[in-house]
């Protein structure tokens, strides 16, 4: 169906990403994303309604994932039956999914659960593991913190990347940065003891204000001698949108916290008993 031929008000993918997953289920609260409605292009269009099926999900809270059958040994289109993934690592935030791909090609028993809310960048990671014959990515679309905390089960993580969020500058907008104590506490249980925290951020105020949070966190351990920020490793590939910030004089920080072997006592929550 053409996007002329489309009836006024019925969705664009049918059986793709849809607008609000989750809806009016869930307390309203401040996010630390805003949802992005670009230009979709036809390759990113036709990814998204062949492929979203297949891999790609709603965070819509309904449900709590098994991430092994997620992650089963499913090939893709045109190619042979692959392996299930040994871990699964969080991305939240991923842009166009160049790094993604990059970082599934070079770890084929790593299940990447991918979380954005745009769009076009969705159709166009989904695009990039088509053609690259890479099955071990999951496209999940919409609110992270729901995710974390109604679909995923405990210790079910490998790991987690968050990679350049948005850093919200202004001093008012600094309640939407994502890297937050109430963060880390929601996260630290879906992680296996010892599984790593990997943030990166070229804003300097955000990488000096998640190294205090991090470090101030009794669930999570620094994994640098000196309690300061890490290398870039070797697996984390260096994107367009990094390289143009280093050209322009930015400074790329990344932070590596592992979590802790036994989380901090909890106190009880009469909302999720």
């Amino acid at each position: 169906m053409s996007e002329n031929s489309r009836p006024k008000g019925t969705p664009r993918f049918p059986e793709g990403p849809a607008p609000d997953p989750a809806g009016s289920r869930f307390e309203r609260r401040i996010r630390s994303f805003q949802p992005r409605r670009s230009r979709v292009t036809t390759a990113q269009g036709d990814a998204l309604r062949r492929l979203w099926p297949q891999w790609g999900l709603d965070i819509d809270g309904k449900e709590v994932l098994d991430l092994g059958e997620l992650f089963g040994p499913e090939a893709a289109p045109g190619t042979e039956a692959a392996a299930a993934p040994t871990r699964v690592v969080l991305e939240i935030g991923f842009g166009m999914g160049e790094a993604t791909a990059q970082m599934a090609a070079a770890d084929p028993d790593t299940g990447i659960l991918a979380v954005d809310v745009h769009t076009p960048g969705q159709g166009n990671l989904l695009g990039l593991a088509e053609r690259n014959g890479l099955s071990n990515i999951r496209v999940a679309n919409g609110d992270a913190i729901i995710l974390l905390r109604e679909m995923l089960t405990p210790e079910s993580l490998d790991g987690v990347r968050v990679y350049f969020p948005d850093p919200w500058p202004k001093a008012r907008h600094h309640k939407r940065r994502l890297i937050q104590a109430e963060f880390l506490t929601l996260l630290a249980p879906c992680l296996r003891p010892g599984a790593v925290l990997h943030c990166a951020t070229d804003w300097e105020p955000y990488a000096e204000h998640m190294l205090e949070v991090l470090s101030a966190h009794p669930d999570f351990e620094n994994t640098q001698e000196d309690g300061g920020y890490a290398p870039r490793p070797d697996f984390r590939p260096l994107t367009r949108f990094e390289g143009q910030g280093l050209d322009k004089g930015h400074v790329v920080h990344d932070l590596l916290f592992r979590r802790a072997a036994t989380l901090a006592e909890r106190p009880e929550d009469p909302s999720h008993p």
